[in-house]
């Protein structure tokens, strides 16, 4: 995962050396055939190819063939029809992962970094024009990679955009969006495997714990319960705060928070923001618990946000797999 998805913070001066001797009119061959557009970068125009509506690669100067992964927002995979929720059909929303690319494209956007790199060492860069434009047209979604809500500015579009039914939430929104997932057996480091999953509401983002091991093209999908009524949740919270582990986590939490993380695990099966990030992974096992005994409710639960599983050595070229082509 990248470092971070929201606003990079400047330093004065870094844009200069950064975009130094940046030629914008010699290409070499091999990029004459891809998809040619500019940004203006740190006061400088810039060729770029977009990727996708979240990224793109600079085709020549200084930085010539430097990655670029766009901060604050996220559009759709473009690889493949992995996406799915609503009444939506992967391939529709394959199309729209494609028309956010096409929309980048089209315009000379503003952009601005501070060399930062994410952890795929790419650029982070900060369109607020482009990322605007994306998320209002319901081609995009807000993003960030913590428990920190996104930009006002963007989190105030997307909120206009589900109103208005456009783009990805024309047949449905989701609580969470999936937006990554990795199986069991790519824990090389013995910290645990999750699946990231973005709110809807303001972008924060939410891992998914698990030990689940994906084959190629499983369709992989965050699962909503049947919430409990107010009156449930309150009469579950004296049992749940007898247990001293429970209690010891949740005690300094007012009771409206305590309510909402009952609330939202009955619903999710997972435990957010409102619990410190170091004893939540501890709090859905011990809730899990009192689950299994059927205290959150006993139905099986319905998708939500769905995405198709790929090794990311699949995604791409001749070999890739069967359900992208």
């Amino acid at each position: 995962m990248y470092k971070d998805d929201r606003r990079p913070r400047w330093r004065a001066g870094s844009g200069v050396a950064l975009l130094a001797g940046l030629c914008l009119l010699c290409p070499g061959p091999a990029e004459a055939s891809e998809p040619r557009s500019r940004v203006v970068l740190n006061g400088q125009l810039v060729q770029v190819t977009f990727n996708d509506g979240d990224s793109f690669r600079v085709l020549a100067g200084d930085l010539k063939g430097a990655k670029a992964r766009l901060a604050g927002y996220n559009t759709l995979e473009s690889y493949g029809p992995v996406h799915q929720w609503g009444t939506w059909t992967e391939k529709e929303m394959y199309v729209l992962a494609k028309m956010a690319t096409l929309h980048a494209r089209k315009g000379v956007w503003e952009c601005e970094s501070d060399g930062s790199l994410d952890t795929y060492g790419r650029m982070l860069v900060w369109c607020p024009g482009l990322a605007e434009d994306l998320i209002r047209r319901g081609m995009a979604h807000v993003l960030t990679i913590d428990d920190a809500p996104g930009d006002a500015t963007l989190v105030a579009a997307q909120r206009e955009a589900i109103e208005a039914r456009r783009g990805l939430w024309s047949h449905g929104v989701p609580d969470f969006i999936l937006t990554s997932l990795h199986s069991a057996e790519e824990d090389t480091t013995g910290t645990g495997t999750y699946n990231r999953l973005v709110s809807s509401d303001d972008g924060h983002t939410l891992t998914w714990k698990h030990t689940n091991r994906y084959s190629e093209c499983d369709k992989v999908c965050f699962v909503n319960y049947e919430p409990l009524t107010p009156a449930e949740v309150a009469a579950l919270l004296p049992t749940l705060m007898a247990e001293p582990r429970i209690a010891e986590i949740l005690g300094p939490l007012d009771e409206a928070t305590r309510t909402k993380v009952v609330t939202d695990f009955a619903k999710f099966r997972l435990v957010d923001r409102e619990v410190p990030k170091e004893r939540r992974q501890e709090l859905v096992e011990l809730l899990r618990a009192y689950a299994d005994q059927g205290m959150f409710g006993t139905g099986e639960g319905k998708p939500s946000a769905c995405m198709t599983h790929v090794d990311f050595k699949r995604r791409f070229g001749t070999g890739r797999a069967a359900c992208l082509k």
